[in-house]
């Protein structure tokens, strides 16, 4: 008869939620709660002074011996299969994956062991679905990295060459319908890159693909260069543009910073019809708090939170024609997210809005703030039919620019490849300029064309790279006083004020 404290344990055994078998030295199974037969199929009878191994699969029967044997040598309870994929074998021959617990137990003169067994075909199902959902979700990045990196590319590229040619044309016809149906032109191509760019940025954004690089930057620099960059369009709408001096530093990613600046301006300018917009920044403890304030047409309580939706515009109806396209403010959100910060708004229907970025402060405070270089006038250089080698494998956009250079009285050499571009280096010398496309076909880069170009003749030709690729990489070739960066769509003017400046350096 059973003692107390075994009927006992017997009882717990028996309750177990997993199947609990207890086997001896040689492996035979001394005891089975009911869970076993509920798991394999067995009835109680059938189990109990069978050997343990009845109970898998037999292609792993032989090998179970003999990690039997190394078990019972220095015998502690742990986990079986550590690293395996451990399976059981059900009375009607079917598998199962299994987990697998061993104890040892001292029974007077003899030790036993405990095994928990546990069915786990639930779990590794729902592992191998989110295994597929990852493996499916990296596809999914990757086809997004492929579409975004052809569509900051291909995408441009028409809309690269109707700027062109509309510059081109502009210096052609004199009669003054055609200036105002390109006028309108300039404008639909204006307003197409601009939701072209704000769709890729928000889509970088999403992808992950822009990563912040955190530095410290003096504040003062960068109001500075909103000042220069929008003064002239609040001037256009009758606005004071007021940017308030500051001595602080700020640590953030100063290019992305800029974007929401950027944003927030622009906006601020388009919402307001009389007034001003003002910048500033005001120090607090540890961080620093840039606003811009603007005296516009202010924000429904109500409407605060939609203001950051795509396609949203405070007060423009569904379909009505749209200053724009609301997309701002969710690259904005996008962009504050990243760089881990805050973006406080306060508003007022009538009286108008503030937007504040709160930045982390740097830690070199105090230090007197150096000013961006003064902008200076840079006159035309003498036109004496200087060269302009052009690398570019659009042939619609390799012809646009050729025409709009022909134009101007540059002489063009229009070629597709570095193979092409050095074969004109041998043949008519060093050109005076080098304008070249950042990527090109059978995977070559407009960097590789300048290098070469450069090793070739021996000169670090003057050049410009023409790409919408926004990486780090190229915003760091940005610092070559030799070479200069054009973001795709560039217009003609900007593209040949952009030549000026360079041939004049």
């Amino acid at each position: 008869m059973l003692s107390a404290s075994a009927e006992l344990a017997r009882s717990a055994l028996e309750a177990a939620p997993d199947a609990m078998i207890i086997i001896d030295s040689a492996g035979i199974i001394r005891f089975a709660n009911r869970q076993v037969s509920a798991l394999f199929g067995y009835a109680h009878d059938e189990i109990v002074g069978q050997r343990v191994e009845r109970l898998m699969p037999e292609r792993f029967r032989d090998r179970h011996v003999g990690h039997r044997v190394d078990y019972a040598k220095t015998l502690r309870q742990r986990p079986m299969g550590e690293g395996l994929a451990l399976f059981g074998e059900r009375h009607d021959g079917s598998e199962f994956p299994v987990e697998i617990s061993l104890s040892p137990i001292q029974d007077s003169d003899r030790v036993l062991v405990a095994a928990a067994i546990r069915d786990v075909t639930d779990r590794k199902r729902v592992e191998a679905e989110l295994t597929l959902a990852r493996e499916s979700a990296d596809r999914a990045n990757q086809a997004k990295s492929r579409f975004l990196a052809t569509a900051s590319h291909d995408l441009r590229q028409p809309l690269q060459t109707l700027a062109l040619l509309n510059g081109t044309l502009r210096r052609m016809i004199i009669h003054e319908n055609a200036e105002e149906v390109l006028s309108q032109q300039e404008q639909a191509v204006e307003a197409m890159s601009r939701l072209l760019n704000a769709l890729l940025d928000i889509s970088k954004l999403e992808s992950g693909a822009v990563k912040p690089e955190l530095a410290e930057f003096k504040v003062a620099n960068l109001l500075d260069a909103l000042r220069r960059e929008f003064a002239s369009v609040a001037a256009d709408k009758g606005l004071a543009l007021q940017v308030e001096s500051c001595a602080d530093c700020a640590h953030s990613d100063r290019a992305l910073t800029e974007q929401v600046l950027k944003n927030l301006v622009s906006n601020a300018i388009k919402y307001t019809r009389q007034g001003c917009v003002r910048l500033r920044c005001v120090r607090q403890e540890d961080s620093i708090r840039i606003e811009v304030r603007d005296t516009g047409i202010g924000i429904p309580k109500e409407q605060i939170a939609y203001i950051y939706d795509e396609f949203y515009q405070v007060g423009v109806p569904t379909n009505a024609s749209r200053d724009g396209y609301g997309l701002g403010l969710s690259i904005v959100q996008r962009l504050v997210k990243l760089l881990n910060v805050r973006l406080e708004v306060a508003s007022e229907v009538g009286k108008g809005s503030v937007f504040s970025l709160i930045l982390p402060v740097g830690r070199t405070q105090g230090a007197t703030v150096t000013p961006d270089p003064a902008v200076t006038i840079v006159a035309a250089p003498q036109m004496r039919e200087l060269r302009v080698l052009l690398v570019e494998d659009d042939r619609a956009v390799r012809d646009a620019t050729r025409m709009l250079l022909a134009v101007e009285g540059y002489r063009v050499t229009a070629v597709s490849s570095k193979a092409e571009a050095l074969g004109s280096v041998r043949e008519e010398g060093t050109p005076d300029l080098l304008i070249t496309d950042y990527h090109l076909a059978e995977g070559e880069l407009g960097t590789q064309i300048i290098a070469a170009v450069h090793e070739s003749t021996g000169t670090e030709v003057k050049a410009v790279l023409v790409t919408g690729d926004t990486s780090t990489l190229v915003k760091q070739m940005s610092a070559n006083p030799h070479l200069r960066i054009a973001s795709k769509p560039i217009n003609a003017e900007e593209l040949l004020a952009m030549l000026t400046a360079l041939l004049a350096t």
